[in-house]
């Protein structure tokens, strides 16, 4: 399995007077193989969420029975995120991801038949492991194929697969039950989505792109010399030394790096708020606000649908207004989140909460993307994964559990108000760590035009001189 996984280089070269234009056109092959790929690891992991009805109906399950298995997706996912992501940087991404679908959908597929709850539950954290191996290869391709000056607009078209995915989880089930009957609810929840995850694995092999050394093209550095030449690390390989293990790449490159704790800890901030604003808004709107079903129904779906048009225009900003700063419009889309968590909050109107709840989840999404693509710029290609993977570990071990598990805590205990002002907490907490990293960036900026004179001027014009 391994071997299999291992990065193999083209035999042959593409031809010199070939290779920008073969690598232009390849690129966007393998942001299609990420893309679909991540959006299909939704499908294998939320549909758990339509299979909760069945489970307590036809097993005689508690819900404390499943949400003890919910944490442990949680759980196993977060930690598989982050060791997954580390490992993906000495694989080859093409067929790493493929895998995690083809192990996700045997999983579902077992899932489907099983009805002994600890066997059910070591399945479920055996899917939560499989998962972990979707977004390490994202972000590693982002960083191979596209210079710093796409990355805002690249990493908001791949991060709406995340809306894609969860999106199509609904229409997928509840059409096959209606097809199938409820009598056949485990074909209809895990098998039908097991099935298009296999294809999809299928077709990322087929028409995917792994590294550009892959096909026989050189590094983005050398390929597209040009673009490339913003770049805040430059490593001009696309992969680490053969003698490096996945743990010495984390503990040289990542460990010891600053920028990519503060970026971490700015997703953390982020998860939190997220999760507790999206676990609890059905049971806030209905039980606190006198919210109907409908009413509630509408403020969810626009909290999950309006992330997709404003994180495009976002990432279209930071590239072309902010000039591949990342952190700036995080700040400003974070502040928003505060102004509208205090409506959400303190107003009864169903108006003004439906709209809050809106922006909320229109702006939620930005500087969760932008934290991504703000981690695969401040560490070699070659550690695009490990970075990732810290990142992921943290945001749903402190983040995820933030949100929900302390959240949770606080608002039985002392009332929903404690509940937010948890969430505004960390919305301050999660300004402050986008400061911190946007600094962190104007020092490796900085740091930079020292050994390449070619970029003083550049950060001149770009860093004010007291900055």
């Amino acid at each position: 399995m391994l071997s299999y996984l291992k990065i193999r280089e083209a035999l042959v070269a593409v031809p010199e007077s070939e290779v920008r234009s073969t690598f232009l056109r390849l690129r966007w092959w393998a942001l299609f193989g990420v893309f679909i790929g991540y959006a299909t690891y939704y499908l294998v992991r939320n549909n758990f969420t339509f299979s909760t009805p069945f489970l307590v109906k036809e097993f005689g399950w508690t819900k404390a029975d499943v949400g003890v298995i919910s944490a442990y997706m949680l759980i196993a996912y977060g930690l598989s995120k982050g060791f997954m992501s580390s490992l993906a940087d000495k694989c080859d991404t093409r067929r790493f991801m493929a895998a995690g679908l083809v192990l996700s959908a045997g999983a579902n597929i077992v899932l489907g038949v099983v009805e002994v709850y600890w066997l059910f539950a070591v399945i479920v954290i055996a899917n939560g492991v499989f998962q972990g191996m979707g977004a390490g290869p994202s972000f590693i391709i982002i960083s191979k194929w596209f210079p710093r000056k796409m990355r805002g607009s690249v990493g908001a078209i791949w991060n709406i697969s995340h809306n894609l995915g969860g999106g199509m989880v609904a229409p997928l089930v509840t059409g096959a039950i209606a097809i199938l009957g409820t009598q056949y609810w485990g074909a209809s929840t895990y098998w039908v989505p097991a099935a298009v995850a296999l294809v999809v694995a299928a077709v990322i092999l087929s028409l995917g792109v792994s590294a550009p050394s892959s096909v026989g093209l050189p590094p983005m550095e050398v390929a597209l010399k040009e673009e490339a030449n913003s770049e805040l690390v430059h490593s001009h390989t696309d992969h680490a030394p053969e003698s490096m293990s996945a743990w010495q790449i984390f503990r040289h490159y990542v460990l010891p790096n600053k920028t990519v704790w503060f970026v971490s800890f700015v997703d953390v901030f982020v998860y939190a708020v997220r999760f507790g604003v999206l676990t609890f808004l059905p049971l806030y709107l209905l039980k606190e606000k006198g919210f109907s079903k409908a009413e509630m129904g509408v403020a969810f779906a626009v909290f999950e649908w309006a992330a997709i048009p404003s994180t495009l225009f976002a990432g279209l900003l930071t590239d072309k207004l902010f000039k591949g700063r990342r952190m700036p419009l995080a700040m400003i889309a974070m502040t928003i989140i505060l102004g509208a968590l205090y409506f959400y909050w303190s107003s009864s109107s169903i108006l003004v909460i439906s709209i809050a709840a809106g922006i909320i989840g229109g702006m939620i999404y930005i500087p969760q993307f932008l934290a991504s693509v703000q981690t695969i710029e401040v560490v070699p290609s070659f550690a695009v994964g490990s970075a990732t993977g810290l990142r992921g570990l943290m945001s749903y071990l402190l983040g995820a559990s933030t949100g929900t598990a302390l959240f949770g805590i606080l608002s039985e205990k002392f009332g929903w108000h404690a509940g937010f002002y948890l969430l505004i907490a960390c919305a301050v907490l999660c300004i402050v760590s986008c400061v911190l990293t946007h600094f962190g960036v104007i020092e490796m900026e900085r740091n930079r035009a020292t050994v390449d004179p070619d970029l003083v001027d550049e950060v001149k014009d770009a860093v004010p001189a007291k900055a």
